[in-house]
């Protein structure tokens, strides 16, 4: 069975972790269950996500800004390349990749390294403060 063809079936409450180093697979679990909802469990409720470089959203808004990936309907996948903890407050380095084929037909492909915060809550989980999928990509001179 393709990647692909596993979208949406796995549980859509995917939980938080303990783990800090474990957070990006539960994120891309929740990523991949279909329901568009699913993620923000792993965020904090004031998270900043970050859709492109020079440019952020927090609220409502992350669910819109995620719409154009959440929408090509394939799996994410993640590889943790660091995990810097501190106390309660973690810093991710993550390779990501979405990759199928397209509604149209096309083979589609997008990746990129994540530098991300998360924060571990009063209940021992860790979610997402900070999300930037292009961390690594320098600012959009326009």
């Amino acid at each position: 069975m393709s990647d692909e063809s596993n979208i949406g079936r796995h549980a859509p409450t995917v939980s938080p972790t303990g783990d800090p180093e474990q957070h990006p697979a539960v994120f891309a679990a929740s990523f991949n269950t279909g329901s568009a909802d699913a993620p923000r469990r792993v965020y904090e409720s004031g998270a900043v996500f970050v859709p492109r470089p020079g440019r952020q959203v927090t609220g409502d808004a992350v669910i819109e800004a995620r719409a154009d990936l959440f929408g090509l309907g394939l799996p994410i996948t993640v590889r943790p390349r660091h995990t810097h903890v501190a106390d309660d407050i973690a810093l991710l380095i993550v390779d990501r990749t979405i990759e199928g084929t397209g509604s149209d037909g096309e083979h589609v492909r997008v990746e990129g390294t994540a530098t991300d915060v998360a924060r571990r809550g009063a209940d021992g989980l860790w979610r997402y403060v900070i999300d930037t999928p292009f961390g690594t990509a320098r600012p959009d001179p326009r």
